[in-house]
């Protein structure tokens, strides 16, 4: 589903939510259409890719919707054409696989020059196999320039044209279809393969100007020449490679960012609620342990929490100062949640590391060099196309993700116990307990996601079967790994928005005792901007739409501490 589709998802269902008694706060309520809100224009991300250069930044400003200006850097041009050049020359005395024999198992096929042109349209058929939802158009658009970026290295043996023709798609604002189901992570096959049908101007789908049609109708109405035939070997690097995986995993990664961001401050308007002891964020304990990403989890938190007096002994003195005896530690959860909130921390940084690497290699097969030795080039035939080491970061962060998400559940469940909460009303009910059932059930949502997000945790990347008569006997399944990761990105986001509804709902459940205390600024600010949407619940009432709305904030990046990560 694109991103524009989640969104819709998550507010169509507010849609006939005209119910006495909803909590909603007047005009600045999500929208309740199912058509995303009108934004104002973006500045156009203006890209000159040289193989090198590419960055992360780059990658967020597209997956963000920027409208993009992509070309070669001055130099890539030529250094295309020598290469091509020497391509050529090699293939009279190299035999090379998809240039002039065939694939597969049926690489020991030779082909004539004559059969060159038809080879590339056939690969590109055959390949085109994908079905199920089509890829985020902004995924698309950014494994397309992640193509072109590779092209300009000059390891491929492609014409500047191949490149310039991709990145004339995306100019123009005309995204192929691309399925997602069908690819095992071993090169890009069936995903870029439909984009290398649309690029020569076949009749695959694709959209322009919120149309769906085919390539050989749309092209030419977003002023490209319709038909781009590829030459000999051009449409092997088109599908060979792992562009769409990184892709794909870069929009994980830039989703992920976003909820280990919300994560904590759910995590900190927790602490408030139950008047936590703030030793657990002492630098000091922190440092022992010589993990920066826990020690930065640590400082922002106690930023989030700065200047609380829920958070003292005079605040947890206040619920019952009879019988109150001192606190000597939290439970587990929370004296342990900086450093669990630091493992998916970790992994995020090594994906940033990775994905920039990624962006900037050449991972197709064969690839074209100049001889160490003596004159002209030489076609070398390897695995570079594999996405293991991807395949597997996408499992180990599906695996922090889904931590992060049991982690909320265990908070959100806290919450609903007076002994566990120390205090807080049993269910977090508004008004008189028993006769009002209060949010037992909202927590419920988000164990009843816990097994769901555990089941797709489990590493896809354990699990190759051989394939194609055993040319292909290792698979990656990194693709499976990368769809596993953004269900359950969806459902981390939904898990969170529980936790961020019952925090606020103990808070105020307690403010009147709480007179003259503060909460922290960024706590403050968060809950504040809870209740700009929903209400305190007093009575129990209808509590879809609230936490549909709860949904919302979180899905938009409403609810990330007024100081985020990155």
């Amino acid at each position: 589903m694109t991103k524009v589709g989640r969104i819709a998802a998550g507010v169509g269902l507010l849609a006939a939510l005209g119910v006495p008694g909803q909590a909603v706060a007047g005009p600045e309520a999500p929208p309740v259409a199912a058509a995303p809100a009108v934004t104002a224009p973006q500045p156009t991300l203006d890209l000159v890719l040289d193989g090198a250069s590419f960055t992360l930044r780059h990658a967020f400003a597209i997956l963000d919707g920027r409208p993009v200006s992509a070309r070669l850097a001055p130099d890539v041009q030529a250094n295309l054409i020598q290469v091509r050049s020497g391509a050529l020359k090699a293939l009279e005395t190299q035999r090379v696989y998809g240039w002039n024999q065939a694939l597969g198992p049926l690489k020991d096929r030779p082909l004539t020059p004559e059969q060159a042109e038809q080879f590339q349209r056939n690969v590109l058929r055959s390949h085109a196999a994908g079905v199920g939802e089509p890829l985020p158009d902004d995924v698309v658009r950014l494994a397309l320039i992640l193509k072109a970026n590779q092209m300009a290295r000059g390891k491929m043996g492609v014409r500047p044209e191949v490149p310039q023709r991709l990145l004339s798609m995306v100019n123009a604002g005309v995204v192929p279809r691309m399925p997602q189901i069908g690819s095992l992570g071993t090169g890009d096959l069936q995903p870029q393969a439909a984009a290398g049908l649309a690029a020569l101007g076949e009749n695959a789908p694709v959209r322009y100007q919120g149309v769906e049609g085919p390539a050989s109708e749309l092209l030419p109405k977003a002023g490209l020449v319709r038909d781009f035939p590829f030459q000999a070997g051009e449409a092997l690097p088109i599908v060979s490679g792992s562009t769409v995986l990184a892709a794909t995993l870069t929009h994980a990664l830039y989703r992920a960012t976003v909820l280990a961001d919300q994560a904590e401050g759910a995590f900190a308007l927790f602490m408030e609620a139950t008047r936590a002891e703030q030793g657990s964020l002492d630098a000091r304990t922190h440092k022992e342990r010589h993990i920066p990403e826990e020690d930065a989890v640590a400082a922002r938190l106690r930023a989030m929490v700065a200047g609380s007096g829920w958070m003292t002994e005079e605040g947890r003195k206040r619920l019952d100062p009879a019988n109150y005896e001192p606190r000597i530690q939290d439970a587990v959860s929370v004296r342990a949640a900086p450093h669990i909130m630091a493992g998916l921390r970790h992994e995020l940084a090594d994906a940033r590391r990775t994905l920039v690497r990624e962006a900037n290699s050449s991972t197709s097969n064969p690839l074209i060099f100049k001889r160490e030795s003596g004159a002209g080039y030489e076609f070398v035939m390897g695995g570079n196309w594999d996405g293991s080491v991807m395949g597997h970061l996408a499992d180990t962060l599906n695996a922090e993700i889904t931590d992060i998400g049991v982690l909320s559940q265990e908070l959100s469940g806290r919450l609903m116990s007076p002994r566990w909460s120390y205090g807080l009303p049993a269910n977090l009910a508004g008004g008189t307990v028993g006769l009002n059932s209060g949010m037992v059930q909202v927590q419920t949502v988000a164990a009843a996601l816990i097994p769901e997000m555990q089941t797709r945790a489990t590493p896809a990347g354990t699990l190759s079967r051989p394939v194609k008569d055993g040319q292909e006997d290792h698979n990656t399944m990194a693709m499976a790994s990368v769809r596993h990761l953004h269900e359950n990105l969806d459902r981390l986001e939904i898990v969170l928005a529980v936790q961020y509804l019952m925090a606020a709902q103990g808070i105020d459940l307690i403010a009147p005792k709480m007179t003259g205390l503060p909460l922290g600024a960024g706590t403050r600010a968060l809950h504040e901007e809870i209740r700009r949407y929903i209400a305190p619940l007093g009575d129990d009432r209808y509590l879809t739409p609230d936490l549909e709305r709860a949904i919302w904030l979180v899905r938009n990046g409403r609810l990330r501490p007024p100081v985020p990560s990155a």
